[in-house]
């Protein structure tokens, strides 16, 4: 029996169209009737309604036809662009839906305007790749590039029905050629003198065949931009598509085939075969290990070995993967290998290097191993790197060598290679075919020349993926207009706190200060304490373009010498920040504590706060330690002092771990920019006290927006590292007679803190410094999506971020949460959907790990232009890592890090000896064990321009038949042990 009858109706929307008309008039109604069943399996029927329509515009202003004007600049009524050969006449160009998806970097270039993107072809580019679908909107939304969205699929002459027995692909490449034949016979009844042609493009054979048949003008990308007489270098733009099928014949063949999607999926399914994301190796370019995507505890991970296994896999793919019979599987190398083979048929060379991993494995080492055949879903992106020019004379195909060494070189086709030639450029991959060695690919911009500050900046961004384009009218839109102050409507909701002595404490040169504080003594003799943090989420309100810019930035990335704000600067550097002596807006969260630091009351208010004093860490150390200096400000750093320090002893004898990592500071010229002196950060009392109080801050208010929303809280979590993790630690702590102990947080802190060596003070930091590097990575995760909520290095059984909203985008979410819980402000749904929180959590954690990354390449870059001017120096460094043909050493000093290779290239390859238990190295007759302390010689090897790194060879112990560099002109004043110093693990 019939259920009720559902109506889908489907109507034109003016889209980047034509603005369209509200009456109906122009309307006709198509429609469909077939029959579904539900899942509570009552059948119904559907009617599927499709409205045609006859005044949407063609988009061409020189139109009379048609009534409405189109929305936007729309297609030029003399189009003004390249001069083609092959089209002399004025012309319009319509591409089909490959060509957008794989030609669009042509198609962005300024030269190519005056495009019409069918709804069609922009339907299918939105399901095919988001990404390329955005690219396309911002051109439709440019006024200077004239592309016009045309809404074929609901104009009366352009809408066509599937035919039986056409498939869906056949029919929208009909519904093209349909367009296309319409637009020319439309421009044509204009009678103007510039009779407009439209051009359709495509890359399709068999399509370009029908057209041509059908009387269209039709070429390939390829034609029309080889037509193009002023702009030969775009040819370089165009993407190299191959008919796979075609190269076989001639080519080698190199890889395995990929198996087909369908087969993949089917294979999933039933277990054969294991989806996961390919992570390529940074040391060692012939493997990769595939993280494996469920819950599956066993095979999490999978280790790939050699050319054919990894078979054609990029960095981030989403792969799959058999599992190969036990008596194939290979532990992790430790072997470093660079791609750096000149000849892109040496065979040999590889294999020979697939040797040298597969020699000397440890049986206990094995992990499970496997091979990738077939890839879902490819996660390519433009790479930066440099062009390795060929060899030979004239030619056109050289090797591009990117940035990133988990990337595989690159074949592009270039004219320009001696323009390009110590330039650093993008490039984007086209395709992998089974008979190249490595990807083909495309030119897409230069970023000017390697090695200067501006391009080296611009690259290590890109690299990183941290949005760092100005900030657009429309998000600058929402800013409040200036000059602005405190309105009575502010002030509802608000306590007047401007009375209170507060203060901000804060690094040199700070200008986006989120947190400031205050301690006072109540009458009853307690005290109260405030922390107040800078009320960002009134300025930036949920769902604007402000507010959507911020969240996918996520957070402000800070570079050696320059910063990427997460919200513009008016607001971070101005409105939000707490400076000194003028009145803004915070988020207060202040405790009644007695004088053992216990909580005796907790309340949560927004206010208005004056500050008293901006403070640097060092101004307000002299403060609390300067007997002469009683004023109010003094008064309540002490206390706040006193009160840190009990809260920091309880913190640890409850188990928090004190990490340590090696951080430095760069003293710039003032002229140049360019780094004059390279120490390590020395940590203050006064950090530690400013820290406790964002922590406690923190705490509190994690706790608060829980009890309110148990589902939507947005929190931060660390998780407890493997036991393996630790393995390392374990060993080289054994090695030097120490025992750590790893079976809980507080058992490792306690450990930690017994490890002292009198002979070698530094021991103990060497230990913090490596067990920073055994933990997982802290994440922000909604409190509805998970019921881990532990912080292992803080021992806090619940954490968020709150303290630091101008700077993190988490906390800006967390600031709207605790706003409502206290009753100061609204919801809004996207506040308490579980699924977005836990989608924006993903994006927020990928932004700060990216972040990370590229402030450590900053420090690296600087660090090689400290060294440039510097010249070599001798230093004495700590062996932090054991390698099969490395070790790798700190230079405390310098807070560097580096490996010192005993294999080079052309010589005699001395005596090595792994021992992986211990673990050490013996290299001839001279033994290596994690910690020992060497002597090494430093200096800027620039022979790679595009890799320059800090070279490390040693100097002490003398290993017999190693040429050690003679003492350098500028030989380093040979440092004291550092003072043992102490970093939290960061939160």
């Amino acid at each position: 029996m019939l259920g009720n009858v559902v109506r889908v109706a489907a109507v034109a929307a003016s889209g980047g169209g034509g603005r369209l008309g509200s009456s109906a008039a122009g309307a006709m109604l198509t429609s469909r009737t077939f029959l579904k069943r539900t899942r509570a399996g009552a059948v119904v029927k559907v009617v599927r309604e499709h409205y045609l329509r006859d005044d949407i515009p063609c988009g061409a202003a020189a139109c009379r036809l048609c009534g409405a004007r189109p929305a936007g600049a729309g297609l030029e009524a003399r189009p003004a662009g390249a001069a083609s050969h092959l089209c002399p006449g004025p012309h319009y160009l319509l591409p089909d839906t490959n060509l957008l998806l794989h030609q669009i970097d042509i198609l962005e270039d300024p030269v190519i305007k005056n495009v019409i993107v069918l709804q069609t072809v922009l339907q299918e580019v939105r399901n095919r790749s988001a990404p390329v679908y955005k690219r396309v909107r911002d051109m439709i939304a440019n006024p200077e590039k004239h592309f016009y969205s045309f809404t074929n699929e609901h104009h009366r002459e352009t809408y066509i029905e599937q035919e039986q027995g056409e498939n869906s692909n056949d029919r929208n490449d009909r519904a093209i050629r349909v367009a296309v034949k319409w637009y020319n016979e439309h421009l044509k009844k204009m009678k103007n003198e510039e009779n407009i042609q439209v051009i359709f493009l495509t890359n399709d054979r068999n399509n370009k065949e029908k057209a041509l048949e059908e009387g269209i003008t039709a070429y390939t990308c390829e034609e029309y931009i080889k037509s193009l007489m002023a702009n030969p270098d775009l040819v370089d733009r165009l993407a190299c598509i191959s008919d796979e099928g075609k190269e076989i014949e001639s080519g080698k063949i190199f890889f395995p085939e990929h198996l087909p999607l369908s087969k993949l999926q089917q294979g999933i399914k039933s277990g054969i075969y294991l989806q996961g994301t390919y992570r390529a190796s940074r040391d060692n370019y012939l493997e990769a290990t595939v993280w494996v995507h469920g819950d599956a505890e066993e095979n999490k991970e999978i280790i790939i070995q050699g050319l054919k296994h990894l078979n054609r896999a990029v960095h981030e793919d989403i792969v799959a993967v058999e599992l190969l019979a036990k008596d194939e599987w290979v532990a992790p190398s430790s072997v470093v290998l660079q791609d750096d083979s000149q000849n892109e048929d040496d065979i040999e060379n590889e294999e020979e290097k697939e040797n040298i991993l597969k020699a000397s494995v440890n049986k206990n080492m094995l992990r499970p191993t496997g091979k990738v055949v077939g890839i879902i879903k490819r996660n390519w992106r433009p790479f930066c790197g440099m062009l390795s020019k060929s060899q030979i004379k004239e030619a056109r195909r050289h090797l591009f060598t990117p940035a990133d060494r988990r990337i595989p070189r690159i074949r592009i086709e270039t004219r320009q290679a001696d323009t390009l030639e110590g330039q650093r450029i993008i490039v984007a991959i086209d395709g992998w075919p089974r008979n190249s060695r490595y990807p083909n690919g495309h030119f897409v911009k230069n970023l000017g020349n390697a090695g200067d500050k501006e391009t080296e900046t611009e690259v290590l961004l890109l690299e990183h993926d941290v949005p760092h384009q100005p900030f657009s009218q429309a998000v600058l839109s929402f800013l409040p207009k200036m000059p602005w102050s405190i309105t009575e409507k502010d002030m509802k909701y608000r306590e007047d706190l401007r009375q209170l002595c507060v203060c901000s404490v804060d690094p040199p040169g700070c200008t986006d200060i989120d947190d400031a504080l205050h301690c006072r003594e109540l009458e009853n003799g307690n005290l109260e304490v405030g922390v107040h943090i800078a009320d960002v989420s009134h300025f930036i309100r949920p769902g604007n373009a402000l507010d959507e810019e911020s969240a996918k930035r996520g957070t402000t990335v800070y570079l050696c010498e320059k910063r990427i704000d997460m919200v513009p600067e008016l607001l971070s550097s101005n409105l939000c920040s707490l400076r000194s002596n003028v009145d803004r807006l915070a988020f207060s969260c202040i405790w009644e504590m007695n004088h053992k630091a216990e909580i005796l009351k907790t309340r949560f208010t927004k206010s208005v706060i004056n500050s008293k004093a901006s403070l640097t860490y060092a101004e307000a150390q002299m403060r609390i330690d300067s007997a002469g200096m009683n004023d109010d400000v003094t008064t309540s750093l002490r206390g706040l002092n006193k009160l840190a320090k009990i809260l920091k002893k309880k913190r640890i004898d409850n188990g928090a771990l004190t990490l340590s990592s090696p951080e430095v500071r760069f003293h710039m010229d003032s002229e140049t920019h360019d780094p004059i002196d390279l120490q390590t950060k020395e940590l203050k009392e006064t950090n530690s006290m400013v820290e406790e109080f964002m922590l406690l801050a923190n705490i509190s208010v994690a706790q608060k927006i829980y009890d309110e929303f148990s589902e939507f809280a947005l929190l931060r979590k660390h998780p407890a590292p493997p036991p393996s993790n630790y393995d390392i630690l374990v060993k080289a702590a054994k090695s030097k007679n120490l025992e750590i102990k790893t079976d809980s947080a507080k058992a490792l802190a306690e450990s930690l803190d017994k490890a002292e060596s009198p002979a070698f003070p530094y021991l103990n930091t060497l230990l913090r410094i490596l067990t920073t590097r055994c933990m997982m990575q802290a994440v922000y995760f909604c409190s509805g999506m998970d019921n881990d909520f532990h912080h292992y290095g803080l021992a806090s059984p619940i954490y968020t971020h709150f303290t630091s909203p101008i700077r993190r985008y988490a906390d800006i979410i967390v600031h709207r949460l605790l706003a409502v819980a206290i009753g100061a402000d609204s919801t809004y749904p996207e506040l308490t959907d579980k699924h977005k929180l836990a989608d924006l959590c993903k994006n927020l954690n990928y932004r700060h790990k990216m972040a990370q990354y590229a402030q450590r390449a900053s420090v690296a870059f600087h660090t090689q232009l400290f060294f440039k001017t510097k010249g070599e120096v001798n230093e004495d460094a700590y062996i932090l890592f054991v390698r099969k043909n490395a070790i790798v050493v700190l230079i405390p000093k310098y807070g560097l890090e580096g490996t010192v290779f005993f294999e080079e290239k052309d010589k005699t390859k001395p005596r090595l000896d792994y021992n992986s238990e211990v673990p050490s190295l013996t290299v001839e007759d001279t033994t290596f064990r994690i910690f020992d302390k060497v002597k090494v010689n430093i200096m800027l090897d620039a022979s790679n321009i595009q890799h320059q790194k800090i070279r490390m060879v040693l100097v002490e112990p003398k290993i017999p038949g190693k040429d050690v560099p003679a003492n350098p002109t500028t030989e380093a004043s040979v440092s004291n042990e550092p003072e043992k110093k102490k970093k939290k693990l960061q939160k």
